[in-house]
């Protein structure tokens, strides 16, 4: 059975409690939080505040994807607030490395997120120290974006290496039903639901979250 977890830049934000209580009611296996600076992407993401919330709302697990230049110097707010994985660009650090160590040093579970543009060589290091790969099918920053195809063998390039350096692969942006039914079947652990599957549709989000999961079962 592969992770569905809800990227909540695109939830209602007129009732969060809701969202949250509802979407965990759907069988939401876990909430992807996106933290953006306004610098290393051109957006500004998902509040503190909100980080916070939703982690004192859910007993689910939390994981919270850093899009932000020197994500070091932030770590201590998010170990506080006590998610379960941190997802870092390597791109936005000097020493990433380093800040994985941090991560794990804290307890939690250490995560890269990789941009269409970053090459699967280019990381190959880090793949001994992190236990996610999270692939982004889009350049990061906004929701609703194409789907770019040349992602689709950066993701066989890294299932492919999966079991020499023992991590896990996830697959965030322009996720639709094709997605997963084409790569969680070659390996992809996990996947981040956003418009493409579960936020702005007139069906429930149990409705939604259902249809997924019978689609990729038959």
């Amino acid at each position: 059975m592969y992770e569905l977890s809800a990227s909540m830049m695109c939830a209602r934000f007129d009732n969060l409690s809701r969202e949250v209580k509802t979407l965990e009611g759907a069988g939401i296996d876990s909430f992807h939080i996106d933290i953006m600076d306004g610098q290393f992407v051109p957006n500004f993401g998902m509040g503190l505040q909100d980080l916070a919330y939703i982690r004192k709302a859910t007993k689910k697990p939390v994981e919270a994807h850093l899009m932000i230049k020197k994500p070091d110097s932030y770590l201590d707010i998010f170990i506080k607030n006590k998610v379960d994985c941190i997802y870092i660009h390597p791109e936005a650090d000097y020493h990433p490395s380093t800040t994985l160590q941090h991560i794990i040093e804290a307890g939690i579970e250490p995560g890269i997120a990789i941009n269409p543009g970053t090459s699967v060589e280019s990381i190959i290091e880090l793949l001994y120290i992190v236990n996610r790969v999270l692939v982004m099918a889009v350049n990061p920053g906004h929701a609703g974006q194409v789907y770019l195809p040349y992602v689709g063998q950066k993701v066989e390039k890294l299932l492919a290496l999966r079991e020499e350096y023992k991590f896990d692969v996830y697959w965030d942006g322009a996720c639709t039903m094709d997605k997963i039914e084409t790569y969680g079947p070659k390996g992809v652990k996990g996947f981040v639901l956003g418009t493409g599957l579960l936020f702005g549709h007139k069906e429930t989000y149990q409705e939604l979250i259902k249809k997924v999961r019978h689609n990729i079962e038959v």
